[in-house]
């Protein structure tokens, strides 16, 4: 019986992800996202860094869609931008988000939804390399709602992404 208290025990606490105590845990496969301007106390260095596998521990969401940039529709994984910044504990800020190619825009996390971005580092079940357009891309579910269909959150979908500076 305590056995299977204790298994039931450490499956809870793996199922709740990594912990704040310390910080993230180091990623163990390439870093595909940097986020910066994290409160000190939490990240005595002031960031974060992730690889997939750290990303997918977040919780998966799945968006299929059509887009402006695609030719029909893709499903699209990953975590959702408010898992990430709940994860950090990041409130009331401004998100800049940075591609590869330098491209960046900002974000206020008051806009950032439950489900909606979500960081998408599959397409169609496949990983996203650079050439076609990840390892990260910022997706919508832009057929579901029309608020989703606009100049902003075109310009949102930030595709490349690799930082995220969070403003204060």
């Amino acid at each position: 019986m305590y056995r299977a208290l204790f298994s039931s025990a450490v499956a809870l606490a793996l199922l709740a992800g990594p912990g704040l105590a310390d910080g993230p845990a180091d990623p163990a496969g390439p870093v595909v996202l940097t986020v910066t301007g994290l409160d000190l106390s939490d990240h005595p260095d002031g960031q974060a860094t992730f690889d997939v596998a750290q990303l997918r521990a977040l919780g998966e969401t799945k968006i299929s869609t059509t887009s402006i940039w695609t030719g029909g529709t893709h499903t699209f994984t990953g975590p959702s931008l408010a898992a990430v910044l709940r994860y950090l504990q990041v409130k009331d800020a401004v998100l800049a988000m940075h591609a590869i190619n330098d491209y960046v825009v900002e974000m206020p996390t008051s806009e950032v939804e439950a489900g909606a971005p979500i960081l998408a580092y599959e397409m169609d079940g496949a990983p996203m390399q650079v050439r076609d357009k990840g390892p990260l891309w910022v997706i919508y579910p832009y057929d579901a709602d029309a608020r989703f269909r606009t100049d902003t959150i075109f310009a949102r979908s930030v595709w490349q992404l690799d930082r995220i500076d969070v403003l204060r």
